[in-house]
């Protein structure tokens, strides 16, 4: 079995795809609409949790509701490419980055922040992010809206969604 591609079969992939749309839908609820046990699509997310596919369970919250308005873009220049370990370490402590991405191009690293307003945001960018010593400069983008956040569509002919 290749360890970097786990084989798994269209079941997997069914009940992944039923989540992904949902992740409150009751085991119980999958098992009817796949015509299995809600037993069976337990071990089958447990397999898939043991796999390494499944990486988290995560709430998601709307930020916007808890007073964080601004979401930010930053294209992170390092003084060296070497560096980026370092980098990715102290911007795992900065609570307002939220994802941080090694990249090609222009940027060593691309960063999304969330933060209350643009006084927090500067506060955010200049006294935490460019105070890290391996960062060289930063270039904001801030986003004016969230068109699309969703997760691959991992089969091609889904599950029929409109029996949830």
């Amino acid at each position: 079995m290749d360890t970097k591609y786990p084989e798994i079969d269209q079941l997997d992939r069914q009940i992944l795809s039923i989540l992904m749309e949902d992740a409150k839908t009751p085991y119980t609820k999958i098992g009817e609409m796949l015509f299995v046990s809600a037993g069976t699509v337990h071990v089958r997310m447990k397999k898939m949790d043991d796999l390494g596919i499944i990486k988290r369970h995560q709430l998601v919250v709307n930020h916007e509701k808890l007073g964080y308005d601004i979401t930010a873009f930053l294209g992170v220049y390092l003084r060296q490419s070497s560096m980026y370990k370092d980098a990715s370490k102290q911007l795992r402590e900065i609570p307002e980055v939220i994802e941080q991405h090694f990249t090609t191009g222009e940027y060593s690293m691309f960063v999304k922040i969330i933060c209350r307003d643009t006084t927090h945001l500067k506060e955010v960018i200049h006294d935490k992010i460019q105070n890290i010593p391996s960062i060289q400069r930063t270039e904001t983008f801030i986003s004016l809206e969230e068109g699309v956040n969703r997760s691959i569509k991992l089969l091609e002919d889904e599950v029929d969604t409109e029996a949830k």
